[in-house]
């Protein structure tokens, strides 16, 4: 491994692991709030990474992909929560709120990183190690929401359309489910997801922090 691709895994070591750690505990978190206490039960309602990681979908994977093609396609996958929708005391209303949560949490996590990008270049820290890590903070969690909000299951956007669909609708839509990560993973390779959904999303998403941020910049 050479000093340029180490210090790009150290760069996106940090943003990535918080994003992953965050996204899956906030649906454990949102899941218990609405009665649902499976995560909490099984360990998994936690900010520990380990509890999060799955060893091929986190590492193996996005390493190998990395790798394979000089860095030019990156995929990878957390061990997800497990949440048992009928516990819910609404369960097609709840799920709504338990799907968003992750993706939601990784927006939040992107206003953050612009903060702390913000904070750095306001006190003039030019130390580009730090600030290509909060770039790097906004990019993955900016990935994750709209990643995660394609709606096709087990994608958090997919687990929100079934709960909006009527009865019959809803249940033809989750017959997808075992074949949606192969699916997505096609439309991956493809090109498909990155130019007609994550790209959009993700300037939409960058847009709404910078207004957010705007009123900021009166004081720079």
């Amino acid at each position: 491994m050479n000093a340029d691709i180490l210090q790009t895994v150290l760069i996106y070591a940090l943003p990535v692991l918080f994003a992953i750690t965050v996204h899956e505990a906030a649906h454990g978190y949102a899941a218990r709030h609405f009665g649902d206490n499976t995560a909490a039960m099984m360990g998994r309602l936690t900010l520990n990474p380990l509890k999060h990681i799955d060893p091929i979908g986190t590492i193996l994977m996005p390493v190998l992909l990395y790798f394979a093609t000089s860095g030019a396609f990156l995929f990878g996958y957390a061990k997800p929560v497990p949440v048992n929708f009928s516990h819910l005391r609404n369960p097609r209303r709840d799920m709504i709120w338990v799907a968003l949560a992750g993706p939601m949490s990784n927006f939040a996590q992107a206003i953050l990183w612009a903060l702390v990008l913000f904070t750095m270049l306001l006190s003039g820290i030019d130390e580009r190690f730090f600030l290509e890590m909060a770039r790097a903070g906004i990019l993955v969690n900016l990935v994750m929401w709209a990643f995660n909000l394609f709606p096709i299951p087990p994608l958090d956007g997919g687990r929100v359309l079934v709960a909006l669909l009527p009865w019959k609708q809803a249940q033809a839509v989750s017959r997808i489910e075992p074949y949606g990560f192969f699916i997505v993973l096609g439309l991956v390779v493809a090109g498909v997801m990155g130019s007609l959904w994550l790209r959009p999303l993700i300037l939409l998403g960058s847009s709404i922090i910078n207004l957010l941020l705007s009123p900021l910049r009166l004081l720079a």
